[in-house]
């Protein structure tokens, strides 16, 4: 998770309705799984997906979309989402490539680095 999304998610005054927050980092978006109260102290769930972006003047922002998802709806929402990962893993394996320190994407089968521009030579077979 960018550490600036981290921190402006705990300096936001906490109101009454905050009751538990996950913050998941995946690449180059951040997700928060937040759980809040109504007045009648009901919970439901927000889902925050956060994407950095850097402005032309060098400046960090944070494109945010977010829904919101009661717990009425739990359930289906459960099931259809287990039901489209699910069709998409029969059909795509999953072979994503991570971003590292070095600024190279590696294969998460092989960890070497993967993407335009890279082949995958051992050159200790040469």
């Amino acid at each position: 998770m960018y550490f600036e999304d981290y921190e402006n998610a705990k300096s936001q005054e906490r109101n009454s309705d905050d009751v538990y927050s996950k913050p998941v980092r995946a690449g180059k978006r951040t997700y928060f799984f937040d759980v809040k109260a109504t007045k009648g102290n009901d919970y439901y769930l927000t889902i925050t997906e956060s994407k950095r972006k850097v402005e032309q003047d060098g400046k960090f922002v944070y494109d945010k979309h977010k829904i919101f998802l009661y717990k009425e709806d739990f359930e289906k929402f459960s099931e259809g989402l287990q039901e489209v990962i699910n069709y998409i893993k029969e059909r795509c394996p999953v072979t994503e490539a991570r971003p590292y320190n070095d600024g190279y994407q590696r294969s998460e089968e092989s960890g070497k680095p993967a993407g335009p521009g890279y082949s995958d030579v051992d050159f200790d077979e040469l």
